[in-house]
């Protein structure tokens, strides 16, 4: 039967650069359309470009990685996802970063011990570090927060016409859509931005007018 070779490359975010990954299995003889790339996140395995892999792997094909925590990060998934690899789907895999986990070599009793130690270790760690990160994360945006750090969308400071135009829409002489406009903005923003002012300054005005 002949062996189909593939690759398997998966970073967190569109941002991040799959290129160190793609250089290491770039001298692996991998057809193109045979090299898998997804920008997900390693929690799971819900990718879709993982997914359609799998669905062409077939007994004796070889799947290459650079390192496995570009299979996943999560402890339970990965030792999953490596039993359905390479029991039910009956390939090999080699992770570049890690010569003893090579399925390829050691198939005795010792060689498969061995190997399925080190998975356990190093799935150990790919989820240990997400949680690190996440952890990380976490700790710094309550210390940016602490220091008056606001976080999201920066809100579009209000035209100087503002507070004359929402008293004008309040009072019934504007629709809301007439006061939005003059103020440039949606229905919606220049609403929230009316709250806001009348929450700010004590005015709890909430009866609107004119709608339209």
């Amino acid at each position: 039967m002949s062996t189909n070779i593939y690759g398997y490359v998966r970073v967190s975010t569109r941002e991040q650069n799959e290129g160190r990954q793609m250089t290491a299995l770039g001298d692996l003889s991998i057809p193109e359309e045979n090299l898998f790339v997804d920008k997900h996140s390693g929690k799971d395995f819900q990718r879709p470009q993982y997914k359609r892999m799998v669905k062409r792997l077939r007994p004796d094909d070889l799947l290459y990685i650079k390192s496995i925590d570009r299979l996943g990060r999560n402890y339970e998934e990965i030792l999953e996802q490596w039993r359905l690899l390479t029991k039910e789907k009956c390939i090999d895999i080699v992770v570049l970063d890690m010569p003893l986990l090579d399925t390829r070599r050691g198939k005795d009793l010792m060689g498969t011990f061995l190997s399925d130690i080190v998975l356990q270790v190093l799935s150990f760690v790919a989820e240990n570090e997400r949680t690190n990160i996440r952890q990380r994360q976490a700790e710094g945006i309550a210390a940016a927060k602490a220091k008056g750090v606001r976080f999201g969308r920066e809100r579009l400071a209000l035209p100087d016409s503002f507070e004359r135009l929402r008293r004008a829409w309040r009072s019934g002489q504007m629709s809301l859509r007439e006061a939005a406009d003059a103020c440039g903005m949606p229905k919606s923003t220049f609403r929230d931005a009316a709250l806001r002012a009348e929450a700010a300054s004590g005015c709890a005005e909430t009866k609107y007018i004119r709608t339209e």
